[in-house]
Protein backbone atom coordinates (compact mmCIF):
# COMPACT_ATOMS: atom_id res chain seq x y z
CA UNK A 1 0.00 0.00 0.00
CA UNK A 2 1.16 3.22 -1.12
CA UNK A 3 -0.52 5.42 1.27
CA UNK A 4 -0.61 9.85 0.48
CA UNK A 5 -2.16 12.07 3.49
CA UNK A 6 -3.34 15.49 2.61
CA UNK A 7 -6.37 17.93 3.43
CA UNK A 8 -9.70 16.79 1.71
CA UNK A 9 -12.23 19.06 0.06
CA UNK A 10 -15.96 19.59 -0.80
CA UNK A 11 -14.87 17.49 -3.91
CA UNK A 12 -14.00 14.60 -1.50
CA UNK A 13 -17.61 14.57 0.20
CA UNK A 14 -19.00 12.13 -1.15
CA UNK A 15 -16.30 9.51 -0.55
CA UNK A 16 -15.81 10.71 3.08
CA UNK A 17 -19.46 10.23 4.24
CA UNK A 18 -18.73 6.52 2.47
CA UNK A 19 -15.96 6.29 4.80
CA UNK A 20 -17.24 6.80 7.79
CA UNK A 21 -20.47 5.26 7.18
CA UNK A 22 -18.20 2.30 7.17
CA UNK A 23 -16.21 2.71 9.65
CA UNK A 24 -18.77 3.28 12.28
CA UNK A 25 -21.08 0.96 11.18
CA UNK A 26 -24.17 3.10 10.53
CA UNK A 27 -25.80 5.91 7.96
CA UNK A 28 -25.56 9.58 8.66
CA UNK A 29 -29.13 10.53 7.74
CA UNK A 30 -29.28 13.20 5.46
CA UNK A 31 -29.94 16.70 7.50
CA UNK A 32 -27.39 15.22 10.31
CA UNK A 33 -24.35 15.09 7.07
CA UNK A 34 -25.67 18.75 6.24
CA UNK A 35 -24.99 20.03 9.76
CA UNK A 36 -21.55 18.10 9.67
CA UNK A 37 -20.39 19.54 6.83
CA UNK A 38 -21.57 23.26 7.75
CA UNK A 39 -19.45 22.60 10.57
CA UNK A 40 -16.43 21.12 8.89
CA UNK A 41 -13.28 23.31 8.04
CA UNK A 42 -11.96 21.41 5.19
CA UNK A 43 -8.44 23.19 5.42
CA UNK A 44 -8.35 20.89 8.74
CA UNK A 45 -9.02 17.80 7.73
CA UNK A 46 -6.86 14.95 6.38
CA UNK A 47 -7.30 12.05 4.24
CA UNK A 48 -5.66 9.38 3.59
CA UNK A 49 -5.71 7.62 -0.10
CA UNK A 50 -4.45 4.29 -1.17
CA UNK A 51 -3.79 5.45 -4.76
CA UNK A 52 -6.68 7.09 -5.44
CA UNK A 53 -8.90 5.25 -2.72
CA UNK A 54 -10.04 7.54 0.38
CA UNK A 55 -9.41 4.52 3.11
CA UNK A 56 -9.19 6.70 5.92
CA UNK A 57 -9.87 10.32 7.43
CA UNK A 58 -9.86 12.97 10.35
CA UNK A 59 -10.62 16.59 10.81
CA UNK A 60 -10.42 19.31 13.45
CA UNK A 61 -12.67 21.71 14.74
CA UNK A 62 -11.46 25.23 15.60
CA UNK A 63 -12.97 25.52 19.53
CA UNK A 64 -12.55 27.86 22.58
CA UNK A 65 -12.70 26.06 25.03
CA UNK A 66 -13.10 26.31 28.82
CA UNK A 67 -10.14 25.47 30.92
CA UNK A 68 -9.03 26.13 34.55
CA UNK A 69 -8.72 29.90 34.84
CA UNK A 70 -10.07 30.43 31.27
CA UNK A 71 -10.95 29.90 27.67
CA UNK A 72 -8.00 29.27 24.95
CA UNK A 73 -7.89 27.22 21.66
CA UNK A 74 -8.15 23.63 21.49
CA UNK A 75 -8.52 21.52 18.48
CA UNK A 76 -10.79 19.35 18.22
CA UNK A 77 -10.33 16.19 16.71
CA UNK A 78 -13.64 14.73 15.46
CA UNK A 79 -14.57 12.19 12.43
CA UNK A 80 -11.49 9.56 12.91
CA UNK A 81 -12.47 6.91 10.74
CA UNK A 82 -10.36 3.73 8.68
CA UNK A 83 -12.06 1.65 6.38
CA UNK A 84 -12.64 -2.29 7.82
CA UNK A 85 -10.53 -3.34 4.89
CA UNK A 86 -7.22 -1.29 5.73
CA UNK A 87 -7.05 -1.59 8.93
CA UNK A 88 -3.81 -2.55 11.15
CA UNK A 89 -1.89 -1.37 8.08
CA UNK A 90 -0.92 2.26 10.10
CA UNK A 91 -3.29 4.36 8.06
CA UNK A 92 -4.87 5.66 11.97
CA UNK A 93 -1.44 6.20 12.98
CA UNK A 94 -0.29 7.88 9.98
CA UNK A 95 -3.61 10.26 10.38
CA UNK A 96 -2.94 10.76 14.26
CA UNK A 97 0.97 11.96 13.74
CA UNK A 98 0.18 13.80 10.99
CA UNK A 99 -3.10 15.48 12.62
CA UNK A 100 -0.68 15.72 16.02
CA UNK A 101 1.96 17.53 13.81
CA UNK A 102 -0.55 19.99 12.05
CA UNK A 103 -1.91 21.21 15.21
CA UNK A 104 1.84 21.75 16.70
CA UNK A 105 2.50 23.87 13.76
CA UNK A 106 -0.18 25.87 13.61
CA UNK A 107 0.21 26.67 17.27
CA UNK A 108 -2.79 24.85 19.26
CA UNK A 109 -0.96 23.45 22.44
CA UNK A 110 -4.12 21.06 23.72
CA UNK A 111 -6.46 18.39 21.55
CA UNK A 112 -9.37 17.30 23.01
CA UNK A 113 -11.82 14.62 21.23
CA UNK A 114 -14.44 12.01 22.33
CA UNK A 115 -13.68 8.47 21.55
CA UNK A 116 -16.05 6.00 20.20
CA UNK A 117 -13.82 3.38 22.02
CA UNK A 118 -11.95 4.31 24.91
CA UNK A 119 -9.25 2.15 23.64
CA UNK A 120 -7.50 3.63 21.09
CA UNK A 121 -5.96 7.15 22.13
CA UNK A 122 -4.56 6.45 24.80
CA UNK A 123 -1.43 5.36 22.71
CA UNK A 124 -1.57 8.92 20.70
CA UNK A 125 -0.76 10.50 24.10
CA UNK A 126 -4.22 11.39 24.81
CA UNK A 127 -5.52 10.79 28.53
CA UNK A 128 -9.29 10.34 29.60
CA UNK A 129 -9.52 14.25 30.96
CA UNK A 130 -13.25 14.48 32.08
CA UNK A 131 -15.94 12.00 33.47
CA UNK A 132 -19.59 12.19 32.74
CA UNK A 133 -22.63 10.68 34.67
CA UNK A 134 -25.79 8.92 33.81
CA UNK A 135 -29.01 9.31 35.70
CA UNK A 136 -32.60 6.92 35.21
CA UNK A 137 -34.55 8.58 38.11
CA UNK A 138 -37.85 7.30 39.21
CA UNK A 139 -40.37 9.78 39.13
CA UNK A 140 -41.31 8.57 42.41
CA UNK A 141 -37.59 9.29 43.87
CA UNK A 142 -37.53 12.87 42.93
CA UNK A 143 -37.79 14.20 46.30
CA UNK A 144 -34.89 17.17 47.21
CA UNK A 145 -33.70 17.44 50.37
CA UNK A 146 -35.31 19.85 52.89
CA UNK A 147 -32.85 22.86 52.46
CA UNK A 148 -32.80 22.52 48.86
CA UNK A 149 -32.17 26.55 47.46
CA UNK A 150 -35.94 28.77 46.44
CA UNK A 151 -35.75 32.15 45.53
CA UNK A 152 -39.30 33.68 45.37
CA UNK A 153 -38.41 36.12 42.57
CA UNK A 154 -38.56 33.02 40.10
CA UNK A 155 -41.12 31.59 37.54
CA UNK A 156 -40.52 29.02 35.14
CA UNK A 157 -41.61 29.48 31.17
CA UNK A 158 -42.75 26.87 28.70
CA UNK A 159 -41.17 28.10 25.53
CA UNK A 160 -41.22 26.98 21.80
CA UNK A 161 -37.04 25.69 21.30
CA UNK A 162 -36.90 27.41 18.29
CA UNK A 163 -38.40 30.51 19.01
CA UNK A 164 -36.15 31.00 22.28
CA UNK A 165 -33.06 30.57 20.56
CA UNK A 166 -31.69 34.07 22.32
CA UNK A 167 -32.44 33.15 25.76
CA UNK A 168 -30.90 29.61 25.71
CA UNK A 169 -27.48 31.50 24.09
CA UNK A 170 -27.60 34.29 26.51
CA UNK A 171 -27.94 31.55 28.92
CA UNK A 172 -25.16 29.08 27.80
CA UNK A 173 -22.89 32.17 27.49
CA UNK A 174 -22.32 33.45 30.83
CA UNK A 175 -22.56 29.77 32.18
CA UNK A 176 -19.82 28.49 29.73
CA UNK A 177 -16.37 29.90 31.75
CA UNK A 178 -18.11 28.21 35.14
CA UNK A 179 -16.59 24.39 33.95
CA UNK A 180 -13.51 23.39 32.18
CA UNK A 181 -14.72 20.83 28.96
CA UNK A 182 -17.40 23.84 28.23
CA UNK A 183 -16.81 25.15 24.76
CA UNK A 184 -18.29 28.10 22.68
CA UNK A 185 -20.78 27.06 20.30
CA UNK A 186 -21.15 28.17 16.99
CA UNK A 187 -24.38 29.32 15.50
CA UNK A 188 -24.40 26.18 13.06
CA UNK A 189 -23.43 24.16 16.70
CA UNK A 190 -26.58 25.78 18.18
CA UNK A 191 -28.71 24.34 14.83
CA UNK A 192 -27.67 20.81 15.75
CA UNK A 193 -28.68 21.51 19.91
CA UNK A 194 -31.95 22.77 18.51
CA UNK A 195 -32.58 20.22 15.47
CA UNK A 196 -35.52 18.53 15.89
CA UNK A 197 -35.88 16.23 12.64
CA UNK A 198 -37.63 12.99 13.14
CA UNK A 199 -34.17 11.20 13.12
CA UNK A 200 -33.14 14.01 16.16
CA UNK A 201 -36.07 12.92 18.37
CA UNK A 202 -35.38 9.08 18.01
CA UNK A 203 -39.19 8.25 19.15
CA UNK A 204 -39.08 10.75 21.92
CA UNK A 205 -41.30 13.50 20.55
CA UNK A 206 -40.46 16.92 19.65
CA UNK A 207 -38.19 19.18 21.29
CA UNK A 208 -39.24 20.91 24.72
CA UNK A 209 -38.17 23.41 27.12
CA UNK A 210 -38.64 25.58 30.00
CA UNK A 211 -36.70 29.09 31.02
CA UNK A 212 -36.37 29.83 34.24
CA UNK A 213 -36.33 33.65 35.19
CA UNK A 214 -37.05 36.75 36.80
CA UNK A 215 -37.74 40.49 36.01
CA UNK A 216 -34.35 40.62 35.25
CA UNK A 217 -33.96 38.56 32.88
CA UNK A 218 -33.51 34.32 32.12
CA UNK A 219 -31.31 32.47 35.12
CA UNK A 220 -31.53 29.24 33.40
CA UNK A 221 -33.10 26.60 31.15
CA UNK A 222 -33.68 23.15 29.75
CA UNK A 223 -34.30 20.85 26.80
CA UNK A 224 -35.94 17.80 26.91
CA UNK A 225 -37.90 15.48 25.09
CA UNK A 226 -40.34 13.08 26.23
CA UNK A 227 -41.73 9.69 25.36
CA UNK A 228 -45.34 9.27 26.38
CA UNK A 229 -46.32 5.64 27.11
CA UNK A 230 -49.19 3.43 29.28
CA UNK A 231 -48.67 0.41 30.84
CA UNK A 232 -50.95 -2.39 29.97
CA UNK A 233 -53.31 -1.02 32.62
CA UNK A 234 -53.69 2.35 31.55
CA UNK A 235 -50.93 3.87 33.88
CA UNK A 236 -48.69 6.79 32.57
CA UNK A 237 -45.36 5.02 31.88
CA UNK A 238 -43.84 8.63 29.79
CA UNK A 239 -39.86 8.94 29.92
CA UNK A 240 -38.25 12.20 29.55
CA UNK A 241 -35.31 12.21 28.35
CA UNK A 242 -33.17 15.55 28.97
CA UNK A 243 -30.85 16.67 26.61
CA UNK A 244 -29.48 19.50 28.78
CA UNK A 245 -29.87 21.86 31.50
CA UNK A 246 -28.25 24.99 32.69
CA UNK A 247 -28.88 27.21 36.02
CA UNK A 248 -26.37 30.47 36.72
CA UNK A 249 -27.36 29.91 40.18
CA UNK A 250 -28.24 27.49 42.70
CA UNK A 251 -32.04 28.63 42.86
CA UNK A 252 -31.99 28.19 38.96
CA UNK A 253 -30.90 24.67 38.60
CA UNK A 254 -33.35 23.38 41.68
CA UNK A 255 -36.09 24.96 40.10
CA UNK A 256 -35.15 23.65 37.38
CA UNK A 257 -34.65 20.15 37.90
CA UNK A 258 -37.83 20.24 40.13
CA UNK A 259 -39.78 21.13 36.99
CA UNK A 260 -38.39 18.25 35.10
CA UNK A 261 -39.33 15.50 37.97
CA UNK A 262 -42.49 17.01 38.13
CA UNK A 263 -44.00 16.42 34.86
CA UNK A 264 -47.23 15.14 34.79
CA UNK A 265 -47.55 11.19 33.19
CA UNK A 266 -43.95 10.90 33.34
CA UNK A 267 -42.67 7.67 35.61
CA UNK A 268 -38.49 8.48 35.27
CA UNK A 269 -36.52 10.96 33.85
CA UNK A 270 -33.18 9.64 31.91
CA UNK A 271 -30.18 12.19 31.56
CA UNK A 272 -26.78 11.72 29.50
CA UNK A 273 -23.64 13.73 30.03
CA UNK A 274 -24.37 15.02 33.17
CA UNK A 275 -21.06 16.20 35.40
CA UNK A 276 -19.19 14.12 37.77
CA UNK A 277 -20.37 16.75 40.26
CA UNK A 278 -24.01 17.69 39.18
CA UNK A 279 -25.33 19.22 42.06
CA UNK A 280 -28.70 17.10 41.80
CA UNK A 281 -26.37 14.15 43.55
CA UNK A 282 -26.87 16.38 46.54
CA UNK A 283 -30.31 18.06 46.19
CA UNK A 284 -32.07 14.57 45.86
CA UNK A 285 -33.04 13.40 49.61
CA UNK A 286 -32.31 9.78 48.57
CA UNK A 287 -29.05 9.85 45.86
CA UNK A 288 -29.18 6.06 45.68
CA UNK A 289 -32.39 7.47 43.33
CA UNK A 290 -30.05 8.44 40.42
CA UNK A 291 -29.17 4.82 39.57
CA UNK A 292 -25.64 6.57 38.16
CA UNK A 293 -23.80 5.18 35.75
CA UNK A 294 -20.45 6.34 34.91
CA UNK A 295 -18.46 7.05 31.68
CA UNK A 296 -15.54 8.79 30.23
CA UNK A 297 -16.45 12.38 28.68
CA UNK A 298 -13.50 14.51 26.87
CA UNK A 299 -10.61 12.43 25.85
CA UNK A 300 -7.43 15.51 26.37
CA UNK A 301 -3.97 15.25 24.44
CA UNK A 302 -1.44 17.85 25.41
CA UNK A 303 0.10 18.61 22.25
CA UNK A 304 2.92 21.24 23.54
CA UNK A 305 3.95 20.66 26.95
CA UNK A 306 5.64 24.00 27.02
CA UNK A 307 2.84 26.71 25.74
CA UNK A 308 -0.32 24.43 27.22
CA UNK A 309 1.16 24.17 31.00
CA UNK A 310 1.53 28.09 31.63
CA UNK A 311 -2.24 28.42 29.47
CA UNK A 312 -4.20 27.29 32.55
CA UNK A 313 -4.92 28.44 36.05
CA UNK A 314 -3.29 26.25 39.17
CA UNK A 315 -5.04 25.96 42.66
CA UNK A 316 -1.81 25.85 44.48
CA UNK A 317 1.95 27.33 44.45
CA UNK A 318 3.99 24.64 42.55
CA UNK A 319 7.68 24.12 41.35
CA UNK A 320 8.37 20.67 40.30
CA UNK A 321 10.56 19.18 37.51
CA UNK A 322 8.80 16.98 35.23
CA UNK A 323 9.90 14.01 32.68
CA UNK A 324 7.76 14.02 29.97
CA UNK A 325 7.42 10.79 27.80
CA UNK A 326 6.17 11.00 24.18
CA UNK A 327 6.57 8.66 21.84
CA UNK A 328 5.00 10.36 19.27
CA UNK A 329 5.36 14.17 19.88
CA UNK A 330 9.43 14.63 20.17
CA UNK A 331 9.45 18.05 21.33
CA UNK A 332 7.35 17.39 24.60
CA UNK A 333 9.87 14.26 25.52
CA UNK A 334 12.39 15.77 27.80
CA UNK A 335 12.30 17.31 31.20
CA UNK A 336 10.33 20.71 32.34
CA UNK A 337 9.99 23.26 35.25
CA UNK A 338 7.08 23.90 35.81
CA UNK A 339 6.91 27.01 38.35
CA UNK A 340 3.08 28.34 39.39
CA UNK A 341 1.58 30.83 41.48
CA UNK A 342 -1.32 33.56 41.89
CA UNK A 343 0.21 35.62 39.05
CA UNK A 344 0.69 32.65 36.51
CA UNK A 345 3.00 30.29 35.36
CA UNK A 346 6.03 29.16 33.61
CA UNK A 347 7.53 25.71 32.10
CA UNK A 348 11.11 26.17 30.50
CA UNK A 349 12.81 22.92 29.94
CA UNK A 350 15.88 22.22 32.05
CA UNK A 351 18.78 19.43 32.40
CA UNK A 352 18.04 19.19 36.20
CA UNK A 353 17.01 16.05 37.91
CA UNK A 354 13.25 15.21 37.53
CA UNK A 355 11.19 15.24 40.88
CA UNK A 356 8.72 12.54 38.76
CA UNK A 357 8.40 10.87 35.36
CA UNK A 358 5.26 10.50 33.50
CA UNK A 359 3.80 9.78 30.53
CA UNK A 360 2.12 12.57 28.31
CA UNK A 361 -1.39 11.07 28.33
CA UNK A 362 -0.88 11.85 32.01
CA UNK A 363 -1.06 15.63 31.58
CA UNK A 364 -3.81 15.31 29.57
CA UNK A 365 -5.69 13.64 31.81
CA UNK A 366 -5.01 15.91 34.51
CA UNK A 367 -5.42 19.24 32.43
CA UNK A 368 -8.35 19.93 33.19
CA UNK A 369 -8.19 19.55 36.77
CA UNK A 370 -10.54 16.56 36.84
CA UNK A 371 -8.14 13.45 37.38
CA UNK A 372 -6.28 13.22 40.75
CA UNK A 373 -2.36 11.60 40.51
CA UNK A 374 -2.20 9.87 43.48
CA UNK A 375 -4.45 7.45 41.68
CA UNK A 376 -2.25 7.29 38.59
CA UNK A 377 0.90 6.67 40.89
CA UNK A 378 -1.19 4.27 43.23
CA UNK A 379 -1.23 2.33 39.23
CA UNK A 380 2.33 2.49 38.34
CA UNK A 381 1.77 5.12 35.75
CA UNK A 382 3.44 8.17 37.39
CA UNK A 383 6.47 7.42 39.02
CA UNK A 384 7.53 10.23 41.48
CA UNK A 385 11.87 10.62 42.46
CA UNK A 386 11.17 13.41 45.12
CA UNK A 387 9.18 12.70 47.68
CA UNK A 388 5.99 14.35 47.80
CA UNK A 389 6.51 15.71 44.15
CA UNK A 390 3.22 14.30 42.79
CA UNK A 391 1.03 15.17 45.68
CA UNK A 392 2.86 19.14 44.84
CA UNK A 393 1.86 18.47 41.28
CA UNK A 394 -1.69 17.12 41.81
CA UNK A 395 -2.96 19.07 44.28
CA UNK A 396 -2.17 22.48 41.91
CA UNK A 397 -3.70 20.92 38.97
CA UNK A 398 -6.84 20.24 40.74
CA UNK A 399 -9.86 22.46 40.26
CA UNK A 400 -13.61 22.98 40.56
CA UNK A 401 -15.97 22.63 39.04
CA UNK A 402 -14.86 18.57 38.09
CA UNK A 403 -14.46 19.33 33.99
CA UNK A 404 -17.60 18.36 31.49
CA UNK A 405 -17.89 19.48 27.64
CA UNK A 406 -22.09 18.05 28.02
CA UNK A 407 -22.31 18.23 23.79
CA UNK A 408 -20.02 15.67 21.61
CA UNK A 409 -18.61 17.13 18.64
Amino acid sequence: MSLTLRPMTEGDWSDWIAVDEEAFGAPIPPHREERFKENTEFERSLGAYDGDLLVGATAVFSFTMTVPGGPIPVGGVTAVGVLPSHRRRGVLTALMTRQLADLHERGEAVAALYASEAVIYGRFGYGRAADTMTFDIPRSGGAFVPHAPADPSLRLRIVRPAEAREVFEKVFDAALGSRPGLYARTPARWDGVLGDHEADQGGAGPLRAVVAEDDGGPRGYALFRIKADWTGNNLPDGELRLKEVFGLDPAAYALLWRHLLDRDLVSRIKAWNRPADDPLIHLLADARQLNAGWLDDLWVRVVDVERALPARRYSAPVDVVIEVEDAVCPWNARRWRLSADVSGARCTPVDDAADLVLPVSVLGAAYLGGRPLAALQAAGVVREARAGAVRELSAAMAWDPAPCAGLIF
